[in-house]
């Protein structure tokens, strides 16, 4: 793996989150394990994660809740959940509350790895863009996950929506296919389709139309995908 971090693993089973914590110092990352929810708000606050592993069902409390609670006070921070829960409905209400990704247990210590080498990959290419773009009455800040639209409101991020309009951005004026954007911001991952990747685009257009100068629109390709124009 390329890339460290400092990752907090909030696992209440011992075996799997001593394992985990192991596992993840010996490839290179710094690790604090928390087996309930006061541990896991304790090392938040004191570790100051990069990266947090979070299992759902907890002894105190709810690992998507306590999700929630972490991402209103920062987004800087990889937040990828490992449960035993396989529904879609939970794996949907994980997303809504900030997660990249979301792994069912068991899982392979290598998969994991793979995974998270993917986010701290993108993490790195998002903290080498500049701190603030400004198009027409729109801003974005890729470091923070947020953007601002054409009244002035903020709008939080996810880590995908951000890798999505920065692929589109790399690539304005020209068409990027579904395929494209599913293999670089989900992988080999089999839980995305192309109808997935419309709904988020939803989200950004709906940002981008709400500059008045129409600097920015996201179009539709037919057959290919989308397209991300700067008008000028």
């Amino acid at each position: 793996m390329s890339n460290f971090g400092k990752i907090l693993v909030v696992e209440d089973d011992n075996n799997l989150g001593d394992t985990l914590s192991e596992y993840l110092e010996d490839v290179g990352h710094q690790c604090k394990l928390a087996k309930n929810v006061k541990d896991a708000r304790y090392y938040f606050e004191q570790f100051g994660p990069n990266i947090i592993l979070m299992d759902i069902g907890l002894p105190d409390g709810n690992g998507i809740e306590l999700a929630k609670e972490f991402r209103k006070e920062r987004r800087d921070f990889i937040l990828l959940f490992l449960s035993a829960l396989n529904d879609p409905q939970t794996k949907v209400e994980g997303f809504e509350a900030g997660g990249e990704d979301y792994i069912t247990k068991p899982f392979a210590l290598k998969e994991l790895t793979i995974r998270l080498d993917r986010l701290l990959s993108f993490k790195t290419t998002i903290d080498s863009l500049d701190d603030e773009i400004i198009i027409g009455d729109l801003k974005i800040w890729p470091k923070r996950f947020e953007v601002q639209d054409g009244e002035g409101k903020i709008i939080n991020l996810t880590q995908k929506e951000c890798a999505i309009l920065e692929i589109l951005l790399k690539k304005k004026n020209e068409a990027v296919e579904r395929d494209l954007i599913i293999e670089k911001v989900w992988g080999e991952d089999k839980f995305p389709s192309q109808r997935t990747v419309d709904n988020y685009i939803v989200k950004l257009r709906k940002w981008a139309e709400s500059d008045s100068k129409n600097s920015l629109e996201i179009q539709s390709v037919r057959g290919i995908g989308y397209k991300l124009i700067i008008n000028k």
